[in-house]
């Protein structure tokens, strides 16, 4: 009899990329832009480290007052000059987003926050057509 613990072979399958959209890994500046919880504007620069369609994962140089599920306006700093690097939806100025995620400073990793960019559903499936269109 052969027990299923003994078994060292491994059955699970392999791992798939299930993310909605491509991650490009992208070294740019941003700004943020929030109401804390008193309704106080408040402001941060920001660096971007990888970008999709759908969200954008920033880091800053120290932690920012921003709780998990804070909408955000999130717009790529006015001195990036190659816009063609970023998504559609980053193209078009501040774009409203939620924060969903939140990495605290460590030794070797920056404060950061992981942020879900609010783009219409329909709206993207027209700029994914035409983008696709483009390029063939």
């Amino acid at each position: 009899m052969k027990h299923r613990w003994l078994d060292k072979t491994d059955h699970r399958p392999a791992p798939t990329n299930t993310r909605a959209a491509e991650r490009r890994a992208l070294t740019l500046p941003a700004r943020l832009a929030w109401k804390d919880q008193r309704g106080i504007s408040r402001f941060a620069s920001v660096v971007t480290r990888d970008v999709s369609d759908r969200g954008v994962f920033v880091e800053c140089h120290s932690a920012l007052s921003i709780p998990l599920y804070r909408l955000v306006q999130f717009e790529m700093e006015p001195t990036v000059h190659d816009p063609g690097a970023l998504p559609e939806s980053l193209r078009q100025g501040r774009i409203l987003s939620a924060v969903y995620r939140i990495s605290h400073a460590s030794k070797t990793a920056r404060y950061g926050l992981a942020l879900r960019l609010m783009v219409d559903p329909k709206r993207h499936a027209v700029e994914q057509t035409e983008a696709a269109r483009a390029t063939a």
